[in-house]
């Protein structure tokens, strides 16, 4: 099988900095994967190349057969990825229904009804638990609820890949149990990229785990070789969870 998304000798340089170092990466579709890795490991630079954010300094990224390494990232998104840290930032002063109605309308191109619109959604609210604060103002919303919203707003995209960039941060323990089952619902029709720190999230989530150390791939593998493997435990986990 082809993999959706694959690097070549990805990298970003940050003056001497080697943010991220010549990276080698595939993900097959339907896959949930999740990067994980120390602070300043490279995890958020990786996929703000993989979305477009920023560009490499060498390198190339293809996506579904696609060479994607010189489209921005509005071409991306149509292409079928969405970033929640880039796409998705909210509008505070719109309604929660509002901030999701916006990426809907891109989806929908041209002629759509109000009712197709609303139908949208509503599903995209009801699917991450936020139906209920349709009319709120998105800034009234806690902290992890703007998270979810963030969420909501990817999902409208329609992505079949779709990037979470610490999604948990933020949520209560139940919320976080129920943010799990949505993850593994979204995975039943896209491919999901996860940056994490909770990992007993990324145990019970990830179908394989990428350990990212000073920009470079330190290992990757299922969740029981990686809690197994001891450089990233002498790296990153410390002692395995």
């Amino acid at each position: 099988m082809t993999p959706l998304l694959t690097t070549r000798g990805l990298s970003r340089h940050f003056g001497g900095l080697r943010a991220v170092d010549n990276v080698d990466f595939g993900l097959m579709a339907g896959e949930i994967r999740a990067l994980i890795g120390p602070n300043g490991a490279g995890k958020t630079t990786f996929v703000s190349l993989v979305s477009g954010r920023i560009q490499p300094t060498s390198g190339t990224i293809i996506f579904d057969g696609a060479d994607i390494t010189d489209l921005p990232a509005y071409a991306r998104v149509r292409q079928g990825i969405a970033y929640t840290f880039q796409i998705t930032s909210i509008y505070a002063n719109l309604t929660v229904y509002a901030n999701v109605a916006l990426p809907v309308q891109l989806t929908l191109r041209h002629g759509h009804s109000k009712s197709a619109i609303q139908a949208a959604v509503m599903a995209a609210l009801e699917r991450t638990g936020l139906a209920d604060r349709a009319h709120m103002p998105a800034g009234q919303l806690s902290y992890g609820h703007q998270r979810l919203l963030e969420v909501a707003m990817g999902l409208a995209l329609k992505p079949r890949l779709l990037i979470l960039d610490e999604p948990t941060q933020g949520l209560a323990d139940s919320e976080i149990d129920n943010f799990v089952e949505l993850v593994r619902d979204i995975a039943t029709n896209a491919t999901v990229l996860l940056i994490e720190h909770n990992m007993p999230v990324v145990m019970q989530l990830a179908d394989r785990i990428t350990v990212f150390n000073a920009g470079k791939i330190l290992a990757e593998g299922t969740p029981e070789a990686i809690r197994d493997n001891a450089a990233v435990q002498d790296a990153y986990l410390g002692t395995a969870p």
